[in-house]
């Protein structure tokens, strides 16, 4: 089956891909293990969840969100809002098609993809000048090997497979990881009545959303140091020293921090208050887990009914893309630095790698799809 351009994977960066491909009438094809587009969002996510970044900087190329919609966003809407891409777009995905290889044929000079038909039990062949790697870095759940972790006798997940703290009322739940998934879980499960404790280990900033925001607009007029200048100043009126609470901050600002090493700060929800109370406990690292004790790294330990791992996803492009070599590194992500991230050699591409959210996929779909149409424009003129 011979195509254009391939995209492996349906999320948002390959929705967006293909939306933009449309635009300049460019054929293709998306393969997509699950059987639904964007099922990181409609079957792996919790119920309170908001888009963190206002909705200016969450659309996807060629449809901004409605003006009536919230500034920010609930899970639900955006689902909605995905639903409208895609009927908008006639975006038609071949679903539950698992991509097991991927490789560059240097004869004919295409890539050669095949895909498990996970209905049929089929291995199917596509081929196509151009390859675009989708699949997100949200593709696998990681979980730590942690000393004991199998002794654990309560019940053990990860933040995808959670939707709310309503069953954890009146218990201990510990959650490990301290980002945004694991700081807004911790919250949640409190105002369910739970005993929440959460694992801090590493330093990380702490804002609101509308401090991000308004670094978001400034970004634009006035150099990053200015920013984190402006945004560090707000967050200690806000919250002040937080140390005392076991939560330290790094030494690089917010948005350089992001810039350069992709890691995004907390954008609080209440936990902070929550943490300060004491109604949130902040424990140290886990030494090991021993039935229902953990044991952690400061000598103390406690029983816990639950643990919550929110402790992030991997990339597994490399577990199929045999030449990955040509845009990615050994981790799956890309081996170009932003800006030139999305593009690799030999016509192959990685949207939605850069660790930069919605904002980041739009901007990495649009160049692709430009860049693909200019490959293109030349050879014909040749």
């Amino acid at each position: 089956m011979e195509n254009v351009v391939v995209i492996v994977g349906a999320g948002p960066s390959g929705l967006a891909t293909s939306a933009c491909l449309s635009a300049h009438s460019i054929p293709h094809v998306i393969l997509e293990k699950e059987d639904v587009y964007a099922s990181l969002w409609k079957k792996r996510t919790y119920d309170r969840l908001k888009l963190h970044l206002a909705k200016e900087f969450c659309s996807l190329p060629l449809k901004p969100h409605s003006p009536d919609s919230p500034t920010y966003i609930p899970k639900d809407i955006f689902v909605e809002y995905l639903d409208d891409y895609v009927s908008t777009f006639n975006i038609r995905p071949q679903y539950q098609r698992s991509v097991e290889l991927a490789c560059y044929d240097e004869i004919d000079g295409k890539w050669r993809i095949e895909a498990k038909n996970m209905q049929s039990g089929n291995t199917e062949i596509y081929v196509a000048e151009f390859l675009v790697i989708a699949s997100g870095e949200n593709s696998a759940k990681y979980i730590p090997d942690l000393p004991g972790l199998d002794t654990f006798e309560g019940e053990i997940f990860h933040s995808c497979e959670y939707k709310s703290g309503f069953k954890y009322e009146n218990k201990d739940v510990l959650v490990v990881g301290c980002g945004n998934s694991g700081m807004e879980i911790s919250y949640d499960l409190s105002n369910y009545g739970a005993q929440s404790s959460i694992v801090i280990r590493n330093p990380f900033h702490v804002v609101s959303k509308e401090m991000v925001r308004l670094g978001m607009i400034i970004s634009k007029y006035l150099p990053i140091s200015v920013v984190d200048f402006t945004v560090l100043l707000m967050a200690n009126i806000a919250y002040g020293d937080l140390s005392k609470y076991g939560i330290r901050r790094p030494k690089e600002g917010p948005f350089s921090l992001k810039a350069t090493a992709g890691r995004a700060p907390v954008i609080d929800v209440g936990t902070v208050d929550k943490i300060k109370s004491k109604e949130i406990k902040v424990v140290p690292g886990i030494s090991r887990i021993k039935g229902k004790k953990v044991l952690f790294e400061d000598g103390a330990e406690r029983e816990f009914d639950a643990i919550v791992f929110a402790t992030g996803y991997k990339s597994i492009a490399n577990n199929w893309m045999k030449d990955y070599k040509y845009a990615l590194n050994e981790n799956g992500l890309p081996k170009n630095d932003f800006p030139h991230h999305w593009k690799g050699e030999k016509n192959l591409y990685c949207c939605g790698l850069s660790r930069r959210g919605l904002f980041g996929v739009s901007m990495d779909a649009q160049a692709i799809a430009d860049d693909i149409k200019r490959v293109i424009s030349e050879k014909m003129e040749k």
